[in-house]
């Protein structure tokens, strides 16, 4: 069976940064769609974000599925490596992007990612996360003691634990599972989900079409204050 897609993406520097430190690549051929979110000022996070994505770009269209996949794989260690190396030459204490990545194949998707940055999908109208933070409050929402949304208001919402360049290796965490018609991923930085609750992100996915839903979103951080740097990218499987 043939995989169709289609797919928006869009960043945005937000209100108060001067610098979009934020990274998106869509490789449609591939089947492969990236968010990644710079970290540590200026040149260093959008060096960082914009080296994984940049590095991703160039994978070979034609692998095999299982190829594709240690290929996104080893892309995502390389690039850490080659941040670790930058970060060393320039003397900067902070150089690393958080990394949240898509492929689609043979029915099936497959996530690997490292930071806050998210991947969500939207079935039958009900809403997934299906990654789970690597930060400090990831610890709390695990044990119950707060919710996702009330999270992003924690004073520590910002502190990641792990991310591409940061640590002398790199841990990728991976999910797989099933696609099916009308699934819609949303692949996000967390300039997005600092304003975007759970059901603000459902029911702009569940209503809006593809041409104008990554503006829509878009729109809901700038109109929450837009203090970050916000990308967003939405695939629906057709």
């Amino acid at each position: 069976m043939t995989l169709h897609t289609r797919y928006s993406v869009q960043t945005h520097v937000g209100h108060k940064r001067s610098i979009n430190e934020d990274s998106v690549v869509a490789l449609p051929e591939q089947k492969v769609w990236i968010v990644s979110d710079g970290m540590g000022g200026h040149a260093a996070g959008d060096y960082a974000s914009h080296l994984i994505t940049d590095m991703a770009a160039v994978i070979p269209p034609d692998l095999p599925p299982g190829e594709r996949m240690q290929a996104l794989r080893d892309t995502i260690h390389n690039a850490h490596h080659m941040i670790r190396a930058e970060a060393a030459a320039r003397g900067v204490d902070v150089m690393g992007a958080t990394v949240v990545a898509l492929i689609l194949a043979d029915g099936h998707f497959a996530t690997f990612w490292a930071g806050a940055s998210r991947l969500y999908r939207l079935r039958d109208n009900e809403i997934e996360m299906i990654t789970t933070d690597h930060s400090v409050v990831a610890a709390l929402v695990e044990a119950g003691q707060m919710t996702w949304d009330e999270a992003e208001h924690h004073p520590q919402s910002n502190a990641i634990v792990r991310a591409g360049g940061v640590g002398d290796d790199l841990e990728l965490d991976k999910v797989r599972g099933e696609i099916a018609s009308g699934d819609r991923f949303l692949l996000c930085s967390d300039g997005l989900t600092k304003y975007a609750t759970f059901e603000m992100l459902r029911e702009a996915l569940a209503t809006k079409p593809i041409e104008l839903i990554c503006e829509h979103l878009i729109q809901i951080a700038l109109a929450g204050g837009g203090a970050d740097n916000i990308t967003a990218a939405v695939i629906d499987v057709i």
